[in-house]
């Protein structure tokens, strides 16, 4: 027990520096990671349930906070999570609170009410006012995968198992 209270603290590599230039090492980064996703988590309630916005947001938030509770060393963190240092995970969930903010602020989910929303039927005139956006065509490669998946031949129903494989009497 001793040994793991005072002397892993001790054993665990010291990081030096990001090699990023205006990035500086955070030697509390895991308890700063933990205390960011977590109000992370605390402030994405205010979006709707029902947003893909809110659910990818908790979904990794919580991935990433599971992570840094699981794991003590930064390396660990840093290799378990896959998205770059822990002083870059800093930035990024101090980046993500400061949109929550914004987005609630914007509410692009929510559509004012007796909004009216044009509807171009078929071959009806695009107004010049929305741009077009005619892609080109796709390469010839497509096709020929697209026919070949389409087009492959139905598995024939199983058969009954030939003479030599049912058991003797």
């Amino acid at each position: 027990m001793f040994l793991r209270r005072f002397a892993r603290p001790l054993l665990a590599k010291v990081k030096e520096t990001t090699g990023i230039v205006g990035l500086d090492v955070i030697p509390n980064a895991r308890e700063v990671l933990i205390s960011l996703y977590t109000k992370t988590l605390k402030e994405i309630r205010a979006v709707p349930e029902d947003e893909g916005y809110r659910k990818a947001v908790e979904c990794f938030t919580r991935h990433r906070l599971n992570v840094c509770q699981e794991e003590e060393d930064w390396e660990k963190i840093e290799k378990r999570i896959g998205c770059g240092q822990v002083e870059e995970l800093i930035e990024e969930a101090k980046d993500e609170l400061k949109l929550i903010s914004l987005m609630i602020e914007w509410d692009p989910w929510g559509v004012p009410e007796g909004f009216e929303c044009e509807v171009i039927e078929n071959d009806a005139p695009i107004p010049k006012h929305i741009p077009q956006h005619r892609p080109g065509p796709l390469p010839e490669e497509f096709y020929k995968t697209l026919e070949a998946v389409t087009s492959r031949p139905k598995l024939e129903k199983a058969t009954a198992p030939s003479e030599e494989l049912k058991p003797k009497e």
